[in-house]
C-alpha cells in the first residue's frame, strides 16, 4: 500500500513536469524562430554554422513537446513501452541540449563576423535591390540602428551620397534621411545591436536550458521509478 501511495505521488509529480515540458517546448520554439528570422535577414549564407543553433533550438522544442505527449500517454495508461520510450527520448534531448550549448559557445564569434560581412554586402545593393532595401529598412527600424558599425558606413555607398535610408531616422518620414541632421537619426550600428540582442537571447536560452536539464533529469528518474513499479506488477492508479 505504501508503494502504491508512493507511485501515485510519482505520477502526479510526473504530470506536473510534463506540463512544464510543454511550456518549455513552446518557449524554445518561439525563441528559435525569432533567432532564425534575425539570422535569415542578416546572414545570406545558408550553410553557415551559425544557422545550426536556432534550428537545433526549434527541433529540440518540437521534439520535447512530442516526448511530453508520449510521457503523458504512458503515465496515464501505465504503459511500460511508452514510459521506456519517454525516458530514452528525454535522455537524448538532454544530450542534444548539451551539444547545442557547446555549439553556441564555439560559434559565437563566427555569428558576429558573418553579420558584419553580409550586412555590408547587402548595403552595397541598397537601394538597387528592392528586397534587400526592404530587409535593411525593417532591420534598422526594429533595432533602431543605422549602418553596420555606425551611420557613417552609408557614406561609402555611391548611391547614398549625402543621405542615409529613411529607416535610420528617429521619426521616419518620407526623405527624412536626405541631408540629415545627426541628432535626428539613430547613430549606432546594426551589427553591434543585433549581436547584443542575440547574446541576451542566447543567455536566456542557456539559463532556461540549465533549468530544463535539471527538470528533465528529474523526469527521467521519475519515469524510471514508474517503469520499475509497472514492471514489478504493482497497481498504480
Amino acid at each position: 500500500m505504501a508503494v502504491e501511495g508512493g507511485m501515485k505521488c510519482v505520477k502526479l509529480l510526473l504530470y506536473f513536469l510534463l506540463l512544464v515540458f510543454c511550456a518549455c517546448a513552446v518557449g524554445l520554439i518561439g525563441v528559435g524562430i525569432r533567432i532564425h528570422l534575425v539570422l535569415n535577414q542578416t546572414i545570406t549564407h545558408g550553410a553557415n554554422p551559425s544557422f545550426l543553433l536556432p534550428v537545433v533550438i526549434i527541433a529540440v522544442g518540437a521534439f520535447l513537446f512530442l516526448v511530453a505527449f508520449v510521457g503523458c500517454c504512458g503515465a496515464c495508461k501505465e504503459n511500460y513501452c511508452l514510459m521506456i520510450t519517454f525516458a530514452v527520448f528525454l535522455s537524448l534531448i538532454t544530450l542534444v541540449e548539451v551539444a547545442a550549448a557547446i555549439a553556441g559557445y564555439v560559434f559565437r564569434d563566427k555569428v558576429r563576423s558573418e553579420f558584419n560581412k553580409d550586412f555590408r554586402q547587402q548595403m552595397q545593393n541598397y537601394p538597387k535591390d528592392n528586397q534587400t532595401a526592404l530587409i535593411l529598412d525593417e532591420m534598422q527600424k526594429d533595432f533602431k540602428c543605422c549602418g553596420a558599425a555606425n551611420y557613417t558606413d552609408w557614406e561609402k555607398i555611391p548611391t547614398m551620397a549625402n543621405r542615409v535610408p529613411d529607416s535610420c531616422c528617429i521619426n521616419v518620414t518620407n526623405n527624412c534621411g536626405l541631408n540629415f541632421i545627426v541628432k535626428d537619426i539613430h547613430t549606432e550600428g546594426c551589427v553591434e545591436k543585433i549581436a547584443v540582442w542575440l547574446r541576451k537571447n542566447v543567455l536566456v536560452v542557456a539559463a532556461a536550458a540549465l533549468g530544463i536539464a535539471f527538470v528533465e533529469i528529474l523526469g527521467i528518474v521519475l519515469a524510471c521509478c514508474l517503469v520499475k513499479s509497472i514492471r514489478s506488477g504493482y497497481e498504480v492508479m
